[in-house]
C-alpha cells in the first residue's frame, strides 16, 4: 500500500511554487515586498529567479515558507467561503 507524504511541499517543483506565489500577489512587485531579496525586486523574472534560487538556500527557505502560509491562507479561504 503506497502513503501519501503529508509534506504540501513534497513534489512540488520550484518552478511551480514561484510561479503560484507570483499570481497569488499579481507579479513580483507584490512578492518582492512580502520577500525582499533582489531576484524579486531587481528586473524579475521568472528564470532569474530560480537561478538564484536553485543556489541560495536560505532564499529558497523563505519562498517555501512563504508558499506554506498561502496554502493556509487559500484552504481558510476556502473555508470562510462556505
Amino acid at each position: 500500500m503506497e502513503q501519501k507524504s503529508k509534506d504540501p511541499l513534497h513534489g512540488k517543483r520550484l518552478d511551480a511554487i514561484l510561479e503560484e506565489l507570483v499570481d497569488y500577489y499579481n507579479g513580483f512587485e507584490e512578492l518582492g515586498k512580502q520577500i525582499n531579496i533582489k531576484c524579486f525586486t531587481d528586473n524579475p523574472s521568472i528564470n532569474s529567479s530560480l537561478k538564484f534560487l536553485r543556489k541560495t538556500d536560505w532564499a529558497r527557505a523563505k519562498v517555501e515558507s512563504l508558499y506554506l502560509y498561502v496554502l493556509r491562507q487559500k484552504k481558510k479561504s476556502a473555508r470562510d467561503s462556505d
